[in-house]
């Protein structure tokens, strides 16, 4: 096996393959990253058994082959060669990385005993890169991190028609955005799929020059979905069970509701948040006036800012929260202004954006993040 390639472009199909090693693994050969060269195409591939990344690049093939080596340790060298071309080879049981000079000499993990790649499942349909990005990294600030409860650390993707919806929930917050998709010809019914957050944010986050993500799915089941964009291929393996059904929990009926600025709102929110201890809750007190006071803090050690808002359905409403919880909230949208439908403290409170000048109200539901307030309040 012989290969040259330019450094930039591989560094970064290392870079993104090697996201898919597991941290720690009892079986050696999950921790290499599998190099393919073959017809002008070098393919490095990662794999723990809940995901598999393939990143191509182009490359000279002098001599196409197959090695197995550690992806991390690989990781290392691409990150301290210098700019250039790359030279490859496999020589008996070493793997060398040349570079202007520089040479570095790994060895090598064993082929044979490396497991079977899952097949890529069968196109489905394509949804707008950004778009997609965006969307994903809205909802996934309300996933567990718990792993000893995998369902709530999951994001649940739905396909119904021309309609992706993307929801996820800690069981405190309960995170929902809707966006379009295009389906396949051939794609029917309803999807409904589990996927791990993490990972699906290593999707959504590798870098797009635009274009499409294109969504494989096998309507026999396998338990696999994928997503392909550009050179790089992701099969996640999906997660047992699904979420429970938000319809209910979004349902305000009877909520004052009160609309701020958004950034302002965040911002004052990190302020006074300064002062609070570890878990203490920001008290919001909304007034028809025209106004919100935020507190936060107990004793002498204490901060407050107020804001200007509206109110209606109320006179006034206090309501708490979690801080941190808050601002995951209010940085998810992208609208000059949120609106907050609140049933009070302890109850409910829906998040919302509000579009701005010129924009179209229909999407200004698109996006929803329902917190759990606090019940006692500072």
């Amino acid at each position: 096996m012989e290969f040259r390639i330019d450094r930039t472009a591989f560094a970064e199909a290392v870079g993104r393959a090697v996201r898919a090693l597991p941290a720690r693994t009892p079986v050696p050969v999950l921790g290499g990253l599998l190099l393919e060269a073959d017809a002008g195409r070098l393919a490095v591939t990662g794999f723990d058994f809940e995901a598999a990344v393939r990143v191509e690049a182009e490359a000279e093939i002098p001599v196409p082959g197959r090695v197995l080596v550690l992806g991390r340790r690989l990781l290392e060298v691409c990150r301290v060669l210098p700019d250039g071309p790359v030279s490859c080879a496999l020589e008996a049981s070493r793997f060398t990385v040349e570079a202007d000079g520089t040479r570095f000499g790994l060895s090598t993990l064993p082929l044979a005993e490396y497991p079977a790649l899952p097949a890529a499942p069968a196109p489905y349909g394509t949804v707008d890169a950004a778009a997609f990005a965006t969307a994903v990294a809205q909802v996934a600030v309300a996933a567990g991190r718990d792993d000893t409860l995998p369902l709530l650390t999951g994001v649940q993707l739905r396909l119904d028609g021309g309609e992706m919806t993307l929801s996820a929930s800690d069981r405190y917050r309960y995170a929902v955005r809707r966006l379009e998709w295009k389906p396949e010809a051939a794609a029917d019914g309803v999807v409904e799929a589990l996927l791990p957050s993490r990972r699906l944010l290593d999707v959504a986050r590798s870098p797009v020059r635009g274009g499409d993500v294109l969504i494989g799915w096998d309507p026999a089941g396998g338990g696999l979905i994928g997503f392909e964009c550009g050179p790089a291929r992701t099969a996640l393996r999906l997660l047992d069970g699904r979420l429970p059904a938000y319809k209910s929990l979004f349902d305000m009926a009877g909520a004052a509701v009160a609309e701020v600025e958004c950034e302002g709102l965040a911002e004052a929110v990190r302020r006074v948040a300064v002062v609070a201890e570890a878990n203490s809750p920001v008290r919001l007190d909304f007034s028809a006036e025209g106004s919100v006071m935020l507190r936060a803090g107990f004793g002498d050690d204490v901060a407050a800012q107020r804001l200007p808002a509206t109110l209606s359905g109320a006179d006034e409403m206090p309501v708490a929260f979690n801080p941190a919880y808050l601002l995951d909230a209010l940085t998810s949208f992208e609208s000059p202004r949120v609106r907050l439908e609140l049933l009070g403290a302890g109850q409910r409170a829906l998040l919302h954006g509000v579009p701005g000048p010129g924009a179209g109200a229909a999407g200004a539901r698109t996006h929803r993040h329902l917190l759990m307030s606090v019940k006692q309040l500072v």
